[in-house]
């Protein structure tokens, strides 16, 4: 069965917390709370909400001493990394770094100037602590909008390079950067051009999607093309209201895209007038038994036998049915006939047979094409034009 390939845009590694952002590892997911950073129980209750969501690093903002000072006892209460949101004022970055704080964000365009920059870069490279770059196009510099007349792909890409440079010149090298815009096709050109020119490792994300489900879609649009192209190191999906929502929507992006899969993938085809079964009723136990498995397969439930077998085969289990019987496929080849009633219990034990062969063979490959990672990392910093080459890699089978 085909396979397919993907190649990953070669990064360095850069470590928030316990987590190692680029190379070959995991495309991490994150959010940013909503709640008012010095409210302590309020910012670590929604934080661990998140955790149990799925997140995997988290931001918040600080915009006031009163927010820096409470650092250390959210770092203390959570169990994720924690990253910093800088905007405007370099001094609460470094009152941030007097805390076990994993990660500073700061927003160059916002940031006061090259020297305060400076201030911020000794500090986290002293601590230690990994820093975003984080070139907006609602913040670019004015030099860079006279330059270009608009926050266009060029200018913001010229905008994070100017800010990789002084921060490698203080020798500081724990790099991630991001380049947002609420537009979709800048944000895919942005990102594509940076990649031509740099390998700090990415946070990829649409700014200010606005709210689902557009949000989600929108979003979708602009991740999907990066990630296909091996560009992202991180992902935020950025909704309006209630920040654990974004888990699941990141999630499943990636999972669509064959980048991460972290649980079974159902597939069902639409209730035309050619269905023989009661498809919705079937797969909506099957999402209820499914619910909680982390096993990366892909299940097709087909119910006519128009499309039905030839879809069936394709998928790692799959049932073709029609008049109220099917035929099961696994790995392509038909294993057995099951009426419909017997359709869910048949395709779980399949599944579970499945699981008992992946444990014994962890690095095996699934029809679906997601198997081991085997990419080289990389610890350079800015590439020439002759070493921008990607590498091809295989995907993981968990998350």
């Amino acid at each position: 069965m085909y396979q397919h390939r993907f190649h990953r845009h070669k990064t360095r590694e850069v470590r928030v917390g316990d987590k190692v952002v680029g190379g070959d590892n995991p495309i991490w997911v994150q959010s940013m709370t909503t709640t008012d950073t010095h409210d302590v129980e309020a910012t670590v209750a929604q934080i661990l909400r998140l955790e149990e969501a799925g997140c995997e690093l988290v931001r918040v903002t600080v915009p006031k001493p009163e927010d820096a000072a409470v650092l250390s006892e959210i770092k203390r209460r959570i169990h994720i990394p924690l990253i910093c949101d800088i905007h405007f004022d370099y001094r609460m970055a470094l009152a941030a770094l007097d805390h076990p704080v994993d990660k500073i964000r700061i927003n160059p365009g916002n940031i006061g100037g090259y020297e305060r920059f400076r201030q911020v870069v000794r500090k986290c490279r002293d601590k230690g602590v990994a820093m975003r770059i984080g070139v907006n196009a609602g913040s670019l510099e004015k030099d860079l909008l006279d330059k270009y007349g608009y926050p266009c792909p060029p200018a913001m890409v010229e905008s994070a390079l100017r800010y990789i440079e002084i921060a490698e010149a203080e020798g500081f090298y724990d790099i991630v950067v991001s380049l947002k815009s609420s537009d979709v096709p800048t944000v895919v050109e942005t990102y594509r051009l940076y990649a031509k020119q740099c390998n700090y490792p990415t946070h990829i994300g649409v700014t200010e999607a606005g709210k689902p489900p557009y949000a989600i879609v929108k979003s979708a649009c602009g991740l999907a093309p990066l990630l296909l192209d091996g560009i992202g190191d991180t992902i935020r999906v950025s909704l309006l209201g209630d920040p654990v929502p974004e888990i699941d929507a990141a999630f499943d992006i990636l999972q669509a895209t064959g980048r991460r899969v972290r649980k079974p993938e159902l597939i069902a085809c639409p209730t035309c007038g050619r269905l023989e079964i009661d498809l919705e009723s079937i797969v909506a136990e099957l999402e209820k038994r499914l619910a909680g498995r982390k096993t990366p397969i892909r299940i097709s439930v087909l119910g006519c036998v128009v499309n039905g077998p030839g879809e069936a085969r394709e998928a790692d289990i799959g049932i073709a049915a029609g008049r109220g019987k099917g035929m099961i496929f696994r790995r392509g080849q038909m294993v057995r006939a099951v009426s419909e009633a017997e359709m869910v219990d048949a395709l779980l034990e399949e599944i579970d047979r499945w699981e008992q062969e992946q444990l014994s063979k962890p690095d095996q490959p699934s029809q679906s094409g997601l198997g081991a990672k085997s990419a080289e990392n990389t610890q350079t910093g800015k590439k020439s034009a002759q070493s921008q080459k990607e590498s091809s890699f295989s995907l993981p089978l968990v998350g």
